[in-house]
């Protein structure tokens, strides 16, 4: 996939794990590609085998290439059978391509965790100081040609004996933090919540304020108005 980008002092690495958001990662950099008018790589890190992923792996990865594609990225970049930490992998490929910007979308790690292990930007920052980072966040919007969602609203999910329940204020019991997509037209919480689990991107079903189970279901969730602008 090699395009022939002229400029080549500026150099784009988006870097993409399983989950609706790594589309959104990918379109926000070839953006910055096509402004600098610089290559552009796309980068995926998995600790297995790539022969070993499972069948919703494998098309996330199939949706990637053909993104790559189609957006004449110079190339596409699996890191399989991986157990160095993400950080150490992003850095070295950084420095082989000569990456001087990378897009890589908000990290699920815990405060506790960053504060504990040390979070993955200031390993980057620490590996690679040179390098500009763009961190990008959970969508705020759905595309929602329909109307069937609000906007959405900061929201928690506090584990319960069958599931877990919605609630919009934090306190001590809080599982998961994410954006809360109530449906039109309902008096009760109805809708999807999306957060971030074990740094993978998921959205799951709300009924009456209760999610059964944590379980992704098939909904759109690229950003729309604010994926407009950079």
């Amino acid at each position: 996939m090699i395009n022939g980008k002229e400029r080549m002092d500026e150099s784009i690495l988006v870097c993409v794990y399983y989950g609706p958001n790594g589309e959104r990662l990918i379109q926000r950099g070839c953006k910055l590609a096509n402004m600098l008018d610089c290559p552009l790589y796309i980068l995926t890190v998995d600790s297995k085998p790539f022969d070993e992923l499972d069948a919703e792996k494998s098309n996330y990865i199939s949706r990637w290439k053909e993104l790559a594609e189609r957006h004449s990225a110079d190339a596409f970049i699996i890191k399989d059978k991986e157990s160095r930490p993400i950080s150490k992998v992003i850095a070295e490929v950084a420095r082989e391509k000569n990456i001087t910007q990378i897009v890589l979308g908000q990290t699920a790690q815990s405060r506790w965790e960053q504060i504990a292990k040390g979070s993955i930007i200031n390993s980057l920052l620490r590996e690679i100081p040179f390098v500009d980072l763009h961190i990008i966040s959970v969508a705020r919007f759905l595309k929602n040609p329909e109307g069937q969602y609000e906007k959405g609203v900061r929201a928690y999910l506090v584990k319960e004996q069958n599931g877990y329940r919605l609630i919009f204020n934090h306190t001590k019991q809080v599982m998961y933090e994410g954006i809360f997509f109530k449906e039109h037209g309902t008096d009760f919480n109805n809708g999807v919540f999306k957060f971030m689990k074990d740094q993978e991107t998921l959205q799951v079903q709300v009924h009456e304020d209760i999610v059964n189970e944590l379980t992704n279901v098939d909904i759109d969730t690229n950003a729309s108005n604010d994926d407009d602008y950079l």
